[in-house]
């Protein structure tokens, strides 16, 4: 798969391993100047537009981070508000005027297929940081890159493992991006948890099954965790209710806490959440108790972001054999993090 000049809107692209390889490789070259070890200049003079007409602090964040730490420059607006789509000026029309700004474009828009409605538009890759409940498709890749850290393996090393998604599993871009991930996978076994309202779309439980998938369905909790390798807690998306009467039934419905895990799950699964987890009580879908537990990954899998949506820049603007070429160590206090 050649991503210069490309889009990356979906998890569709990715048709096998190698294409996977590929952005892992370059992401693990970049981690010491994601950690800010060195410093690489290689986007200098390029530009990146952020498009946030969906609330966003990590993704937008982690985009703007990974693009600066390359050496580009970053111009954003978020919502609608404060830009011109708000004077009823078009996808299309925004799309074409922005690409002729910048160099590639980062766009999160609540509408599915609003992301490939502005590739279509643009002259310049676009990047798809999230389509209402549709795709987040750079999540699913850090997602799976923390997965094969965590469990200190290789690609082909992620054959069989068993991963239970539990909470909204209807609205959640996140477990859909990374469920057509690990299809691509042999002998998975996905273990969905939620209630029958929240229930991952039958699309997708019927993709994994015609590729030889187990799929394992369940409300319960305990059941769900059972013998997972990954648990993949998502949060009950309020915004994607049509009432809020809808949304306080739902609410709060699983929690994984310290007890939980000790009882239920097997003790070196790992815990992942592709944030924010909702902290309030009476959601707390991770509790807090796990806030220093060896195997809540969290924030090591929010870290991960960053390399690889580095190696995505670089591989989308022709630059990934250069990365080294100008690289320096950082002339700044430096604290090397665990």
């Amino acid at each position: 798969m050649n991503l210069c000049g490309a889009h990356l809107l979906s998890i569709a692209q990715f048709g096998n391993l190698s294409d996977l390889r590929q952005i892992f490789d370059v992401a693990r070259e970049l981690e010491v100047y994601a950690r800010r070890e060195r410093v690489t200049r290689v986007l200098e003079g390029a530009v990146m537009a952020s498009l946030f007409f969906e609330p966003s602090t990590r993704t937008r964040i982690s985009f703007e981070s990974a693009f600066a730490l390359l050496g580009g420059t970053v111009t954003s607006t978020t919502g609608f508000t404060f830009s011109s789509m708000a004077k009823g000026e078009s996808i299309y029309d925004t799309s074409r005027v922005i690409s002729g700004y910048a160099d590639v474009m980062v766009v999160r828009h609540p509408e599915v297929g609003s992301v490939a409605a502005f590739a279509d538009a643009s002259s310049v890759p676009v990047i798809n940081a999230g389509d209402g409940p549709g795709e987040h498709p750079t999540q699913a890749l850090l997602d799976l890159y923390t997965i094969m850290k965590e469990r200190r393996c290789e690609l082909e090393d992620v054959d069989g493992i068993t991963i239970a998604m539990i909470g909204d599993l209807k609205h959640g871009r996140t477990v859909h991006s990374l469920t057509k991930l690990l299809s691509l996978f042999k002998k998975i076994s996905f273990r969905f948890v939620s209630p029958a309202e929240l229930a991952m779309p039958e699309y997708i439980l019927e993709m994994l099954r015609e590729r030889g998938h187990e799929v394992f369905i369940t409300e319960n909790l305990p059941e769900g965790v059972a013998g997972a390798d990954v648990i993949y807690m998502t949060r009950i998306q309020e915004e994607r209710f049509a009432s809020v009467e809808d949304y306080q039934r739902h609410r709060g419905c699983y929690t994984v806490s310290r007890d939980v895990f000790s009882r239920f799950c097997k003790p070196e699964a790992i815990i992942l959440h592709p944030l924010p987890r909702d902290s309030r009580p009476g959601s707390n879908e991770i509790d807090v108790d796990l806030n220093d537990h060896s195997q809540l990954a969290i924030f090591r899998q929010t870290d991960n972001g960053i390399p690889i949506r580095m190696a995505l820049f670089t591989l989308a603007l022709g630059v990934s054999d250069q990365i080294h070429r100008d690289s320096r160590p950082v002339n700044w206090f430096y604290r090397p993090r665990n």
